[in-house]
């Protein structure tokens, strides 16, 4: 049996520094556990810079679709005045159609032209002798236009004038109003939770991100709305009981009967376009007109002087004294969105340091937008509308009839000769509810009251029990918030 040779621990020790059998396996272990450490990092930072663009995104797309519902609550309103003051109108009008007063005028006027017309006939002068025949042939032909007028005003009237009354007398289109400023702030709500929720989907285990918008106030749109308090900067001047409510009382009648009286004038124009222009004897439009401004009267100072009165903006630009701040604090909206954490790759090794769940935040705000330049063509047509003649019809329906028969109507109004200029765009930039061209926009985030906002724990009912931390910003305030916010 062959006897080993004592193993030597010195010699060992001494052979070990330039023994290199298993130093790749030694430095692999150590480079992979680098490796895997900066992988959970890169993963981590990459994470949460994925995150952080979808919060402002769907902080940018809640802040934005809650404007434009917002927006579009303000053009409901500005539409339903004006259609409370087209009903005012067309209820006028079509009083006067049913009690046919001016008709009653008209024969009398056309008897003193045929009374006149023989005199005419006997003055030995060649023109007025043919004048004679000639007024009592347009007589006869203007108490038939007349005639025919009046039964087609009544046949309408008799269809369309208990609707318009019904209208009126049930208040139906104050009450939608209402509706409207008491529902629209909630829509408003629903769509920046819903956009908020629509972006995080597949969000990785952090749950679902969440979505609210808060008034200047720091209230939540959708809360308190009534009164001074509402989200819809507006006043009901019939219900809201305020200090200055007869002030409110009285611009809406006065903004009521300026827009009834203009679409009243536009009725006029429209359907005694004839009369204007062809059947002048019988004063028949003249008669017509002072009768219908009448039943106007009568409906907004007799019947409905403090009923069906318009809702209005709630301060005028010409009572504001700091026009930066009035529009802060009434036509600017702040969505703020809320997600949970994170959740760490190796945690043993990365944490998050901050203890409040994460937070973006954009900021809205509705306006009537001024009037841009533009291209326009100025100059001659090929086909011109001008020589058509409108002849009336059913109320909102005027056939124009050519009388012309060159003239093809499918063709008119093509461009000929002329040359383009720059001018502004059409529409009004009154502000007030009658100008239908409420828009928002996003702006920079500067509302006064951010710093208080992001510390304010949003309203559990809108986020069911979910509970959500929002962070201590101890005395950081809105101005330090502003000079590090680069959004």
């Amino acid at each position: 049996m062959r006897l080993t040779k004592p193993h030597n621990p010195l010699a060992f020790i001494r052979r070990l520094h330039r023994d290199e059998r298993g130093a790749l396996s030694i430095v692999s272990v150590f480079a992979v556990m680098l490796l895997t450490m900066l992988l959970g990092m890169v993963m981590n930072a990459g994470r949460a810079v994925d995150g952080k663009i979808r919060m402002q995104n769907s902080a940018d797309a809640a802040a934005y679709s809650g404007g434009v519902v917002l927006s579009r609550g303000m053009n409901s309103l500005t539409f339903t005045n004006h259609l409370l003051a087209d009903v005012f109108a067309l209820t006028a009008f079509m009083r006067e159609a049913r009690d046919r007063n001016s008709e009653s005028y008209t024969g009398t006027i056309l008897d003193a032209w045929r009374n006149v017309a023989p005199a005419y006939s006997t003055s030995n002068f060649p023109k007025f002798e043919r004048l004679g025949p000639a007024l009592t042939q347009e007589a006869d032909l203007e108490e038939e236009v007349v005639r025919t007028y009046g039964e087609w005003a009544a046949a309408a009237s008799e269809q369309i004038l208990p609707l318009l009354e019904m209208i009126l007398a049930e208040r139906m289109i104050p009450e939608y109003q209402r509706t409207v400023t008491a529902v629209f702030p909630e829509i408003a709500q629903v769509a920046a939770m819903e956009v908020a929720e629509r972006c995080s989907r597949h969000g990785r285990g952090r749950g679902r991100m969440y979505g609210l918008l808060w008034r200047a106030s720091a209230e939540p749109v959708g809360d308190y709305e009534q009164g001074e308090n509402r989200t819809l900067p507006v006043v009901d001047p019939v219900m809201d009981y305020l200090f200055d409510q007869e002030e409110y009382l009285d611009r809406a009648r006065k903004q009521r009967k300026r827009a009834a009286e203009r679409y009243l004038a536009n009725w006029n124009s429209q359907t005694l376009y004839f009369f204007d222009r062809k059947a002048k004897m019988s004063q028949f439009n003249g008669l017509w007109r002072s009768f219908t401004c009448a039943q106007l009267k009568q409906l907004l100072e007799d019947e409905y002087p403090d009923s069906n009165l318009p809702h209005l903006i709630r301060t005028e630009l010409e009572d504001v004294d700091y026009p930066s701040l009035h529009m802060l604090e009434d036509f600017t909206f702040l969505a703020v969105v809320y997600w949970k954490k994170q959740p760490e790759i190796m945690p043993g090794l990365f944490s998050n340091p901050i203890d409040g769940d994460a937070q973006a935040f954009a900021q809205v705000r509705m306006f009537i937008p001024r009037r841009r330049f533009h291209w326009y063509w100025h100059g001659q047509y090929s086909g011109s509308t001008s020589s058509g003649m409108n002849v009336g019809g059913v109320p909102g329906d005027f056939p124009i009839l050519f009388q012309d028969d060159s003239i093809d109507p499918s063709t008119a109004g093509v461009r000929g000769e002329g040359r383009w200029r720059v001018g502004r765009t059409s529409g009004s930039e009154d502000w007030s509810l009658l100008n239908q061209r409420w828009t928002c926009q996003l702006v920079p985030a500067t509302m006064p009251t951010l710093a208080e906002i992001l510390q304010t724990s949003p309203p559990l009912e809108y986020f069911g029990a979910e509970d959500i931390a929002v962070p201590n910003f101890g005395g950081v305030t809105s101005e330090d918030i502003d000079t590090i916010n680069t959004h």
